[in-house]
Formats: C-alpha cells, structure tokens, sequence
C-alpha cells in the first residue's frame, strides 16, 4: 500500500492502516464477544453533557435481524455490505420523545464520535469497517420504527476485508483542512 507522505509514522497504525473496504469476507462471522466490545468502545465516546444520543441496531448473517435490514440496501451497497459479518443500523436522539425539543443540538456530531470509537476498536481487533449511506431511509424506518425522537442516521459494515486497500489512497492535506472553510480576506 502506498503511503501519504504526510502522515508515514506520525499518527497511530490503527489509524494509518484503516480503510473502507470494497469487499467483506462472507466466512468470517462476528461472535457475540467481538459485538459487545465494538458497542462498548461506542459507549465511551465523548458527548456534550454526557448525553450519549446515540443507539445501534445490530444484525449479523442468519439472524431475523439480519432480514429485516438486508431488503432496504441500495445495490450499490448490497455487492459488498451482505458479506459482512455485522450490520449496524445507527441512529441518533434528535428530539424529546415526540416534542419539537432539541434533545441534543450535537446530537449528531455525537453519533459520529461513537462510529469512530466502534470504527477504531474494529480496526485494533482485526476487523474492517466501512460506513455508509446508500440504503432506503424511508423503508427502513418503516421496518425498524425507531422510538419517538430517534432518527436513523447511517449504517456500517463490519468484518474481516477481503483484499487491500486499491492503490493510492488519498486525503485533503492538513493544510487544505486548515485553510479550505475561510473566505481569503479582502
């Protein structure tokens, strides 16, 4: 794999290494124990206040879960997410219950902090995980009725990658990251 020159050993490996996969391997199973270290790297996610609006909805080959969720994949998605060994739907607290309130006005920001945590876990655990989008929002809130103030945000698929990562992989510079949102003064 080649590497971003600006990063070759300054951030962590687990970090360096990760990447979405394009492809899972369809034999190789989540067990209960490797699930319940994923949600629990996600339950210690900083959020503002100590909120935690965050929620997942698990699914794993051959269980009912796993049918409910399947359906509602775009094809995009579908060629490559079915072979992972864990489905996660995640959602986020957006209102209290079934008022107009805020719940949290991070509440999003905070889903993303617990993905990165279940990301990063999956990374040190051998695992790949991509996050995604590309599936029926409508249809699955349909199927999985999230409690009042619950919103689906995204979904990620976690197992073993089948395969590297294609060639080059790049990213903005921290430069660009720096520098990009500002209107250049006058």
């Amino acid at each position: 794999m080649n590497h971003d020159p600006e990063r070759a050993g300054s951030i962590h490996p687990l970090l360096a290494a990760r990447f979405s996969p394009s492809a899972f391997d369809p034999s190789a199973a989540v067990d209960d124990h490797t699930l319940h270290l994923l949600l629990e790297a996600a339950r210690w996610a900083p959020s503002a206040g100590n909120s935690q609006p965050w929620g997942f909805f698990t699914s794993r080959p051959g269980e009912p879960e796993h049918e409910r969720v399947v359906p509602h994949l775009a094809p995009s998605s579908a060629r490559w997410a079915t072979g992972a060994g864990l489905l996660v739907v995640t959602l986020t607290r957006r209102h209290v219950d079934d008022t107009p309130l805020t719940f949290s006005e991070f509440a999003d920001y905070d889903l993303g902090q617990a993905v990165a945590h279940l990301t990063v876990q999956a990374q040190a655990m051998g695992l790949a995980a991509r996050q995604f989008r590309a599936f029926d929002l409508d249809g699955l809130t349909r199927e999985l009725r999230p409690g009042p103030g619950w919103a689906i945000v995204s979904m990620i698929a976690v197992g073993r990658a089948a395969g590297e990562p294609a060639g080059h992989r790049t990213r903005r510079s921290v430069a660009d990251l720096r520098s990009a949102p500002w209107t250049p003064p006058e």
